[in-house]
């Protein structure tokens, strides 16, 4: 059974930093290309990264050298490094096995002075 535990969110200023974790149970970890998405109240669930099984990644754009997707093999686990952190980062954030219907519950970032 594969289950997906998403861990880190919370309540943080503009300008701070996040960790977030996605802790894996039940799945090919070493041979899954990973990624984090975030939806917003109101809008669609966007990528926000991604991580292939080699660990070539990709990011949004809006991201781009603000957050950093890593994996740890021998935890089985994802991360998502998140600095800088802005208004607009507000959202739930997903973890999910890309490209199937497995994903975690969520866990909320808010950012607000």
């Amino acid at each position: 059974q594969v289950q997906l535990v998403e861990s880190g969110g919370g309540l943080v200023q503009p300008g701070g930093s996040l960790r977030l974790s996605c802790a894996t149970s039940g799945t090919t970890f070493s041979l899954d290309a990973m990624g984090w998405y975030r939806q917003a109240p109101g809008k669609q669930r966007e990528l926000v990264a991604s991580i292939e099984r080699l660990g070539s990644t990709n990011y949004a754009e809006s991201v781009k050298g603000r957050f950093t997707i890593s994996r740890d093999y021998a935890k089985k686990t994802l991360y998502l490094q998140m600095n800088s952190l802005k208004i607009e980062d507000t959202a739930v954030y997903y973890c999910t096995i890309m490209r199937t219907a497995h994903w975690g519950q969520g866990t909320q970032v808010t950012v607000s002075s």
